[in-house]
């Protein structure tokens, strides 16, 4: 892959984006629709401009790199004092919501296309993460019911760390990684330590005053903080991407100024780099891997993995919780397959497990139509709660 070709693509995407970014605001335009419509025609499938292979390693530091900043900043959202003050339906979608998720993913996978149960429940851990970030106007806007947005962007900000070790765990059972369980172990939990770790000596030692931070540089201090992470995870071999998660909620935990601080400069970084991984991601798939390399039964396990799987998850996980109707079914919908699953995919590919390739095709098209249909109806969805409160403020003012 020749990164001058990525940037300049990359960038022209990118401005046509921001310029189009009102009117993807009010319409059913996606910017990350757009991305990946972009990818997908700048491929070699298509206009062959990004020749883009899926062992070129360029994909996987890309694709590694995006997904630790990504972490960070999802942690980032979700410091411990958050967690405490409002867990209830949060947990209920995590503790229950996600592995009935993985579970009815991996029966779908299992049943209609056929796979072996290991890896059926692999590929049921990889597409279990959402994220909401491809359904924005559900979780920035003000008209949504605020319980409904803390609820999506906490269980994102989470699930995609705790999916994680059951992908490796899963994995090495596939006899993907040549590691040991035990060597497996310790390097999950030397990414946890690192993370907390690392940004809890650098925030003790900002408390001191020889050591504060100026106001105009208090942004950097999590950036290097997280650069740190990155580059001891990299050095010990511990895991990156808990090692990213786990350093975001230490830095949002132990202080509240610098999260706020960071938290534009943060989102900005993480999703450009998401969008540019989408943008390869896509540029992945050519027509003859979407016509001749999924069978039928492919492009029926991945819509009903977005119709059924999660929405009957959280239908069950939701049971008796006192969440409106409206609010439920929107958050049974919206659980977007997204950046972590490609992610997590590319991992399985590389890894050499039996069925990898097709493991990574049915990933592929699941999150390229989750993208489709859930960047396409969010604004729809949010549309439907304003209706709901002026029918309301109208029917209070006729009594």
């Amino acid at each position: 892959m020749d990164i001058a070709t990525l940037v300049v693509c990359f960038s022209a995407v990118l401005v046509v984006a921001v310029l189009l970014s009102e009117l993807a605001d009010r319409t059913v335009l996606s910017t990350a629709v757009l991305f990946l419509v972009a990818g997908f025609l700048l491929g070699p499938g298509v206009l062959d401009v990004l020749q883009v292979q899926s062992g070129d390693p360029a994909v996987s530091v890309l694709a590694e790199l995006a997904l630790f900043s990504v972490l960070y900043s999802d942690g980032m959202r979700v410091g411990v004092t958050d967690l405490r003050r409002a867990w209830r339906l949060p947990g209920r979608a995590l503790v229950l919501g996600l592995p009935l998720t993985l579970l009815v993913t991996a029966a779908l996978a299992h049943w209609v296309v056929g796979l072996p149960w290991l890896e059926s429940l692999l590929l049921g851990a990889v597409l279990s993460p959402t994220d909401p970030v491809f359904a924005a106007a559900i979780v920035g806007r003000r008209e949504v019911p605020p319980r409904l947005r803390h609820l999506l962007n906490v269980e994102s900000g989470v699930n995609d760390g705790l999916a994680l070790p059951i992908v490796l765990v899963l994995l090495a059972a596939a006899g993907g990684t040549e590691a040991s369980g035990w060597t497996l172990a310790t390097e999950l939990a030397l990414g946890v330590v690192i993370g907390v770790a690392v940004p809890w000596s650098v925030l003790r030692l900002e408390r001191l005053r020889f050591f504060s931070a100026v106001q105009r540089l208090q942004p950097l201090l999590p950036a290097a903080v997280g650069l740190l992470v990155l580059g001891l995870c990299l050095t010990t071999q511990a895991n990156l991407f808990l090692g990213a998660f786990a350093a975001g909620a230490t830095v949002a935990t132990m202080s509240q100024e610098l999260r706020h601080e960071f938290e534009q400069l943060g989102e900005l970084v993480a999703e450009q780099l998401k969008l540019v991984a989408v943008l390869v991601f896509a540029a992945l798939m050519t027509p003859t891997f979407l016509v001749e390399e999924i069978a039928w039964t492919g492009w029926v396990f991945a819509v009903l993995a977005l119709v059924v799987a999660r929405p009957v998850a959280l239908g069950l996980s939701f049971s008796g919780s006192g969440l409106g109707p409206r609010e439920q079914a929107a958050a049974m919908w919206f659980g977007p397959k997204g950046f972590a699953s490609v992610v997590y995919g590319l991992i399985v590919l590389e890894s050499g497990v039996d069925l990898a390739d097709e493991l990574f095709h049915l990933t592929a098209l699941t999150v390229s139509l989750s993208i489709l249909a859930h960047s396409s109806t969010d604004v729809a969805v949010a549309r439907q709660f304003i209706d709901t409160d002026i029918r309301a403020g109208g029917s209070s003012e006729t009594h």
